[in-house]
C-alpha cells in the first residue's frame, strides 16, 4: 500500500454558529501593553450565516481516504508547500517511519506551525489505518482502558463577573462535569482593580461549587513572572487543581519559580511541540499537568511519546481541547492515571464539527468512546454547498 494522493479542499455551507457564554474575552499575551486594542469576543449573531472549513485528505490507491479537520489555513499552507510533494510514494502504515521523515525533512521541523501541519497529516494517516483495518484508532493504540473518557468544563467565553461565574460553575456541576477551568480576564496592565476582580471570580466560582470540587485557571500566557507569583499566592486559599500558562511554556525557569513560590500546581503545553520540549519541563521539574495539544505537538503519534514520556514522572496529560477527537482516542487508549481527562470547550467543539454527520460532546460529563473506523470523521453532505481544492500556487 501506497500513497498515491494528498488534497486540501474547503467545505462551505449555511448554518448558525454555536457561542461558548457570553463572548467574555480572556487574558492575552499582549495585554501586558496597556495602550494596545482590546477587542472583545462578540457572540456570533443569531441565525444563519456561511460556514468554512478545511480539510485534508490523504489517499492510498482505490483505498478509503484518511480525513482530517478542521485545520487552521497556516497548517494547510505548510502541508501543501512541505509535506504534499513528500508523502506520495510512502508506506502510510509506517507511522513512526513517518513521522520521523517529516520532522526531518524541514530544518525548522521540530517546533511551531510546521509541527501543527505535521499533526495534521498524522492524524490524517491514523483516520486512514483505522479505516483499512475497520477498526477506531483507540482499538489500534490498544485501548480501551475505559468505557467513556471524563470530560471537563472549559469555560472561555462565560462572563467573569462574580455572581453570572457562579451561577454557570454550579450549572455546569449539575450538568454532570467533575471539573471546570475559568479564564482570568485581567493581567498587570490591569492594575489593583484587575488583580482584585480576578480573585473574585475565582473565589466566588469556588464558593459556588464547593471545597472539593476540581477547578483549574488558565491565565493564557498573559501575566509577568512577579504578576504570577503574586496571583498565586493568594489563589491557593482557593485550592486549584492548576494554574494554566502563567508565563510563555519555553521560560522553563519562570514556570519552575512561579511553581515554587507561588505554591499551586501548573500546567502548560498547548503552545509544546514534541516529546522532547516536553521533557525539558518535565526535567526541570516545572509543570505538574501537561497539556499537549495532538492537533499541534506532532498529531497522535507524538502524544502517544508524550504520554508515555509522563508516565515515567507521574505527570498526567490532559491534553488542549483544541480538536476532540485526537485526544479523545489517546485518552481511551491510556491509563486514566496517565490521561485522567479532556478538555471541551463548547462552543469552539461544535463550531469545529459543523460538516461532521455527528457532534462528538459530553453526556453527562462522560465522552463515549467514537464507534467506527478510523476517527469518527463522517461528513454530512446535506450541509456540504460547495466543495473547493485549495491552491495555494507558488511560493
Amino acid at each position: 500500500m501506497k500513497i498515491t494522493s494528498v488534497e486540501l479542499f474547503r467545505l462551505v455551507g449555511e448554518g448558525e454558529a454555536a457561542a461558548s457564554g457570553d463572548g467574555q474575552r480572556s487574558v492575552q499575551p499582549c495585554d501586558v501593553y496597556p495602550d494596545l486594542y482590546r477587542p472583545q469576543v462578540q457572540p456570533p449573531a443569531p441565525g444563519p450565516r456561511q460556514r468554512r472549513a478545511i480539510y485534508l485528505a490523504v489517499r492510498a490507491g482505490d483505498g478509503p481516504e484518511g480525513l482530517y479537520g478542521p485545520l487552521l489555513r497556516s497548517q494547510a499552507m505548510l502541508i501543501h508547500d512541505a509535506l504534499a510533494g513528500f508523502l506520495p510514494g510512502r508506506d502510510p502504515l509506517a507511522g513512526e517511519a513517518l513521522l520521523d521523515q517529516m520532522y526531518r525533512i524541514n530544518r525548522h521541523g521540530r517546533s511551531g506551525l510546521y509541527v501543527a501541519a505535521v499533526s495534521a497529516v498524522d492524524c490524517a494517516l491514523w483516520d486512514l489505518r483505522g479505516k483499512v483495518l475497520g477498526l477506531p484508532v483507540w482499538r489500534l493504540l490498544g485501548g480501551p482502558t475505559r468505557p467513556a473518557v471524563p470530560a471537563y468544563a472549559s469555560m472561555l467565553g462565560f462572563s467573569v463577573q462574580p455572581a453570572a461565574a457562579a451561577a454557570a460553575a454550579d450549572e455546569h456541576r449539575r450538568m454532570g462535569f467533575a471539573a471546570q477551568k475559568w479564564f482570568f480576564a485581567n493581567g498587570p496592565a490591569d492594575g489593583e482593580r484587575g488583580f482584585a476582580a480576578n480573585l473574585a471570580m475565582a473565589r466566588a466560582v469556588r464558593e459556588a461549587v464547593g471545597p472539593h470540587y476540581r477547578l483549574m485557571f488558565d491565565a493564557h500566557m498573559g501575566w509577568d513572572v512577579n504578576y504570577a507569583v503574586a496571583m498565586a499566592r493568594e489563589l491557593a486559599g482557593v485550592r486549584p487543581m492548576f494554574l494554566e500558562e502563567p508565563a510563555f511554556p519555553e521560560r522553563v525557569a519562570s514556570l519552575r519559580r512561579i511553581r515554587r513560590d507561588g505554591g499551586v500546581p501548573v500546567a502548560t503545553g498547548e503552545h509544546v511541540h514534541t516529546r522532547w520540549q516536553v521533557r525539558e519541563l518535565l526535567a526541570a521539574g516545572a509543570v505538574d499537568f501537561i497539556q499537549a495539544d495532538p492537533d499541534w505537538t506532532g498529531g497522535i503519534s507524538e502524544q502517544v511519546h508524550i504520554c508515555s514520556l509522563c508516565s515515567a514522572f507521574d505527570v498526567p496529560v490532559i491534553a488542549h481541547g483544541h480538536g476532540v477527537l485526537p485526544a479523545l482516542h489517546v485518552a481511551a487508549a491510556q491509563p486514566p492515571a496517565v490521561v485522567p481527562m479532556v478538555e471541551h470547550l463548547f462552543g469552539h467543539l461544535a463550531n469545529m464539527q459543523f460538516f461532521h454527520r455527528r457532534a462528538h460532546k459530553p453526556e453527562g460529563g462522560q465522552m463515549a468512546l467514537p464507534e467506527g473506523p478510523g476517527l469518527g470523521i463522517v461528513l454530512d453532505e446535506a450541509k456540504i454547498q460547495r466543495r473547493e481544492t485549495l491552491d495555494f500556487g507558488n511560493v
